[in-house]
């Protein structure tokens, strides 16, 4: 694994060991800041679940202004320290928190700071066939604090696996959909108050 662009290009990332850790592939990466293009550079960033920090780094390597990662384990987090002073990026720029993501969002609405990009690639939930989604996923997209945490014109990239049927929340908009083997990554926009729509469940291929 590896950052991919910007001014660490190619350096290589460690990444924590075991069956529950998932570190965002290679190809899925590029296929992201790809269509993120230039909305990086100078951006503020919340990574969500970091992870290795593999998707945070990359965001400072590209250009942005700030990353606050956040990551429960102690473990992971050493390997994103580690990660940041191999890659020799700029450590005034970048911020770790070891806290539960959802007690991060709760604890950041509660504050000033507002993100350009909110990243978030949690661990994959189950198949949820007639029934609703349980998972990370979905409980990021439920949670009504996390819109306020997006500047106006900021966008949340969420990950899920395509067995997991996921419901968009009212108060999102989605505006694209990336498909790469059992990964999806969606898109989305804080929708404006007067075009909110009923909840709709969007389906493993990317249809509502």
């Amino acid at each position: 694994m590896r950052i991919i662009g910007g001014m660490a290009a190619g350096r290589l990332l460690k990444v924590p060991e075991g069956l529950g850790v998932r570190p965002t592939p290679d190809l899925v990466r590029q296929a992201i800041f790809n269509s993120l293009g230039n909305r990086v550079e100078n951006a503020r960033v919340l990574d969500l679940f970091s992870g290795s920090g593999a998707i945070g780094l990359e965001c400072l390597s590209r250009g942005a202004a700030f990353v606050l990662s956040i990551e429960k384990s102690n473990r992971h987090a050493s390997i994103i320290r580690h990660n940041l002073d191999v890659c020799r990026l700029p450590a005034d720029r970048h911020e770790l928190r070891v806290q539960d993501a959802l007690q991060a969002i709760r604890q950041q609405a509660e504050g000033t700071r507002r993100f350009d990009l909110i990243l978030a690639d949690p661990p994959f939930g189950e198949k949820n066939v007639g029934k609703r989604s349980n998972s990370l996923s979905q409980k990021l997209l439920d949670d009504p604090q996390l819109p306020l945490l997006l500047q106006p014109e900021g966008f949340l990239v969420m990950g899920h696996t395509k067995r997991d049927t996921v419901t968009v929340t009212a108060w999102w908009e989605e505006m694209k959909v990336m498909k790469h083997g059992d990964s999806m990554m969606r898109f989305l926009r804080v929708a404006a108050p007067g075009q909110q729509k009923a909840p709709s469940e969007v389906s493993s291929d990317g249809g509502v």
